[in-house]
């Protein structure tokens, strides 16, 4: 399965770095860091991000 994580760059909530968790996916795998304030909800608060990750994952 095709995976695209996003986060922000506001999300205050402590994580993992991206490449210490992308082996766990088998199938193509890209992350992207959402800029301009972008908390932790990113359906809300980068529509357009999401929205169009939702379409590039298709063509991973």
């Amino acid at each position: 399965m095709p995976t695209i994580t996003m986060e922000g760059d506001a999300n205050g909530a402590p994580h993992p770095d991206p490449a210490a968790y992308a082996r766990k996916f088998s199938g193509k795998y890209e992350h992207r860091l959402i800029t301009g304030g972008i908390g932790h909800n990113l359906p809300q608060e980068a529509p357009e991000a999401f929205a169009q990750a939702v379409i590039d994952v298709g063509g991973l």
